[in-house]
């Protein structure tokens, strides 16, 4: 499984909006992982759900994303974790064990892990 998150010195980017670094991650069964740093530089939304499109990870752990992008990202396929922060490392820790659901990684001000319904 690919997992792709936005990254600024460590941690999750607070904002996939304007995030211009990104970490993939393709996760093996074995628990290995194989790292690639990606640019995607501009802030257009369309411009920036092709190239993450075209990473192929199936999963994107991120910080604060507006509704019209995270939408746009849910309808190429990706599925959108939104309102996480902290340590990339702890992030994928946890994303790996299947504890993401804990609110241990939500933005201050964040009411929790729930669908967002538009």
């Amino acid at each position: 499984m690919k997992v792709l998150l936005p990254t600024d010195q460590g941690r999750i980017a607070p904002v996939l909006d304007v995030a211009r670094s990104f970490l993939l991650v393709e996760l093996g069964g074995d628990g290995s992982q194989r790292r690639q740093e990606v640019l995607v530089p501009g802030t257009d939304p369309l411009t920036r759900v092709r190239r993450l499109v075209e990473l192929e990870a199936q999963v994107l752990i991120c910080g604060a994303v507006s509704w019209p992008l995270e939408a746009m990202l849910g309808s190429a396929g990706l599925r959108v974790i939104p309102n996480t922060g902290g340590p990339v490392d702890e992030v994928l820790a946890a994303f790996g064990a299947g504890r993401m659901t804990e609110d241990a990684f939500l933005l201050p001000g964040c009411p929790g892990r729930r669908l967002r319904r538009r």
